[in-house]
């Protein structure tokens, strides 16, 4: 099978997220194999929708714990019950391929689960084995057909976008860490933060209403100090991650995945700062911020192109239609606060 995605690559740099986008975008059926020098993980897909996801540490310690809240007449996992199960491989020395998966399989079949179970048992799984694969920055990876995995029943199609949202907000919970955005290109290329400091020091402040003076009218002051920006981008992957991006308190972010339809959606808005990718069908970002400035509300409001092309025509580009800046795929969670807050008061 042919992988959009490469082949195995020895200690290079990983973008899990912008891997995860393309698996789900491509609608890619196959099982992603990630290795480290100590931890492995497998993420099985079928036209892009997760079926499956797992990783080498405490298998079935993590399967039987999730278990537990289903069932708790489950038999205790051992050498015993893997014999009973067939997940002893024939040289009688290690488990199967994919032996938790099959354990799923043999107590759905035995009764002790239900399949509807066996899907929700997945889907958290699939949480805390995706959780752990997004803080991954360095390993390989190939994408491969499975035929034997095809043979077995699945209980469940999650969308891989939302458990990804998913993920993400539980690590910001734990991490205080804010997600990061997926470069949109042809190539597997995400941007990542580079060190926390970095981030915290590049961070807008916060408008906070308790700091301000009036409290008395609190819807006023919502709308009086929250910043609008419009997103606009082909790929919806992309603005999904803008918007967990910009923070809440500090941003009101319209999403804009049509570049025809984007021009009155602008003017309704009215933003305080545009985010436009110049790589998009039927209408070019440069068009686009051409046809802005034409229109008497958005002279002087702040365009940022946003490109993975570092050409000095390119450049010279961007300054004809007169946008505000010019922001490089790939760029840190940093280098974009940093441009929003030098175009913001």
């Amino acid at each position: 099978m042919t992988t959009p995605l490469g082949s195995y690559r020895l200690f290079q740099k990983l973008h899990p997220l912008s891997l995860l986008a393309q698996l789900s975008t491509r609608r890619v059926t196959g099982c992603l194999n990630v290795f480290t020098n100590i931890v492995s993980w497998s993420i099985y897909l079928q036209d892009g929708k997760l079926t499956y996801a797992t990783y080498s540490v405490k298998v079935f310690e993590r399967l039987e714990s999730h278990l537990q809240r289903l069932n708790q007449k489950i038999p205790t996992f051992n050498s015993v019950t893997y014999e009973q199960m067939g997940l002893i491989s024939a040289a009688q020395t290690e488990l199967i391929a994919n032996a938790d998966y099959h354990a799923i399989c043999w107590l759905v079949k035995q009764d002790y689960i239900t399949s509807a179970q066996a899907g929700m048992l997945i889907e958290e799984l699939a949480k805390e084995v995706l959780e752990s694969f997004l803080c991954l920055k360095e390993g390989n990876y190939k994408l491969n057909s499975d035929n034997s995995w095809d043979e077995l029943p699945k209980f469940c199609h999650l969308d891989l976008q939302l458990i990804v949202e998913h993920c993400q907000k539980q690590l910001r919970y734990r991490q205080n860490i804010k997600p990061v955005i997926s470069s949109h290109s042809s190539s597997p290329t995400q941007v990542l933060p580079e060190n926390q400091p970095e981030e915290k020091s590049a961070k807008l402040p916060k408008i906070s209403l308790a700091n301000q003076k009036n409290h008395k009218n609190k819807q006023s002051s919502l709308s009086k100090n929250h910043y609008t920006i419009a997103c606009i981008d082909d790929s919806q992957a992309v603005l999904n991650s803008l918007r967990h991006f910009l923070d809440e308190q500090t941003f009101i972010v319209v999403l804009i995945n049509d570049p025809i339809k984007a021009l009155m959606q602008i003017i309704r808005s009215k933003p305080d700062l545009i985010l436009l990718d110049v790589e998009m069908p039927n209408l070019d970002g440069y068009e686009l911020c051409s046809l802005l400035r034409r229109h008497s509300a958005f002279k002087n409001t702040p365009i940022i192109m946003v490109t993975g092309r570092t050409g000095f025509i390119d450049k010279a580009k961007a300054k004809i239609v007169r946008s505000s800046g010019y922001l490089t795929k790939p760029f840190t969670r940093a280098d974009l606060l940093v441009m929003v807050s030098k175009h913001i008061s």
